[in-house]
């Protein structure tokens, strides 16, 4: 099953916000279908009543990130499940139009949503998309950027569980900031430094004297 496809659906929406820098890019209906990437026939359900839905979605997925992030794994397990319970899908065999070599149907599993609107559907591949993620991973591979202010959502696939940042630019941005802060720290400690030593030669020099 394509684990990274369907739990992208659901990094995808929680990054629309920038809740720290005060952005949204979730701001009309033409936004709710870029979500859905190539999948042009369910974005072309979304009305403008889905981007209020979309945002409602958008705050219960973050938070299971929240959750994911403070190390409150039952949590996150508890918000995702009601999702699930609230936005359920079918698992089905699908071949699409992919053929092998000998022209069979390369058949893999396919998650088939039923739902009443476009939000229902996304909904329910980017919850079932994340439980997968979840359970196959472990709860410490769902995280958020620690490049601050930057708070994306981001799924840690490295072999080491060692990713912390949601991008190259924010990881580059952190390692510049950290090695800015050592030489602050680095000056700093040498004038103190500096200053007690001629602090001492003073006082050397007046019990000389």
């Amino acid at each position: 099953m394509e684990l990274a496809y369907y739990s992208d659906y659901a990094v995808r929406l929680v990054n629309s916000e920038d809740p720290a820098r005060g952005k949204d890019s979730l701001t009309s209906v033409e936004a709710v279908r870029d979500l859905f990437g190539g999948n042009r026939s369910a974005a072309r359900r979304a009305t403008d009543t889905d981007v209020t839905r979309f945002r409602s979605v958008r705050a219960r997925l973050r938070a299971v990130f929240e959750a994911a992030d403070i190390g409150d794994e039952t949590l996150a397990v508890d918000l995702l499940n009601s999702l699930l319970l609230e936005f359920p899908v079918s698992p089905q065999i699908s071949g699409h139009d992919v053929r092998d070599d000998d022209g069979r149907p390369l058949w893999h599993m396919h998650l088939a949503d039923h739902p009443s609107n476009a939000t229902a559907g996304y909904a329910a591949i980017a919850a079932m998309g994340l439980a997968f993620h979840l359970t196959e991973y472990g709860v410490d591979r769902l995280g958020l950027c620690e490049a601050a202010p930057c708070r994306n959502a981001y799924l840690d696939t490295s072999t080491n569980r060692s990713r912390r940042y949601c991008s190259d630019r924010c990881a580059t941005r952190a390692n510049v900031a950290a090695y800015r802060a050592r030489k602050r720290l680095e000056a700093d400690r040498s004038e103190k430094t500096g200053l007690t030593a001629e602090s001492a030669q003073r006082t050397s020099a007046s019990s000389e004297r």
